[in-house]
């Protein structure tokens, strides 16, 4: 194969996040709603009747299925499976910084309005119940952050023998931060509380 072949193929190709196609792609969106005059975040908790994560709070989203067009659509369409609106209720949608979490998932977030009329109506399989948390209380608090330490452990048959120190190599140590924001007697952690801190930090430039 010559240099002019190698340099088309790669001139034509779109750069994206090495080895996406192993990653379990997720959208999520933040939904703001007006009440009493002021904006807020609408949060869900997760119904006790799920296998991943109960009761935690997050916002509508998940796993983005072939027949969504796209991550936004994946967006829309969780957010109205799961509070039980016609996807012409959310508008305004607009895409944020996505995440690569080391755990294999790629996160897409979005902000939305709702429209003021809406009658949520949630999937009780999903959701627990939802409620709304003025945008200035984040906008006032900053979250508190946690250092969590992952440890790196190769498997058995690990070929030690192939690499620099064998045995002995020094496997730099993994962080990752957890954010936590607690409002009245609600904890909102985790990747939903990171995707908040990001939106606030973007509208606060």
């Amino acid at each position: 194969m010559d240099a002019n072949t190698i340099l088309k193929k790669i001139e034509n190709r779109t750069p994206s996040v090495l080895g996406h196609e192993q990653f379990a792609k997720f959208a999520v969106l933040i939904p703001m709603i007006e009440k009493d005059g002021e904006l807020h975040l609408l949060l869900e908790v997760r119904s006790q009747n799920l296998r991943r994560q109960p009761g935690d709070i997050c916002f509508p989203g998940g796993k983005i299925d072939k027949q969504d067009k796209s991550p936004k659509a994946a967006a829309i369409r969780e957010t109205s499976e799961e509070l039980g609106i016609d996807e012409s209720e959310i508008i305004d949608v607009l895409p944020i910084d996505y995440m690569v979490s080391a755990f294999g998932m790629m996160v897409f977030p979005y902000v939305g309005m709702l429209k003021e009329s809406q009658d949520l109506q949630p999937n009780p399989d999903e959701v627990g119940e939802t409620f709304t948390v003025p945008l200035n209380f984040f906008l006032e608090t900053e979250p508190k952050v946690y250092q969590v330490n992952l440890e790196v452990q190769p498997e058995e048959n690990f070929p030690h023998d192939l690499i620099a120190g064998g045995e002995d190599y020094d496997w730099r140590p993994l962080k990752m931060e957890e954010h936590f924001y607690l409002y009245e007697n609600r904890v909102i952690w985790g990747m939903t509380a990171k995707i908040i801190s990001h939106f606030v930090q973007m509208i606060r430039e």
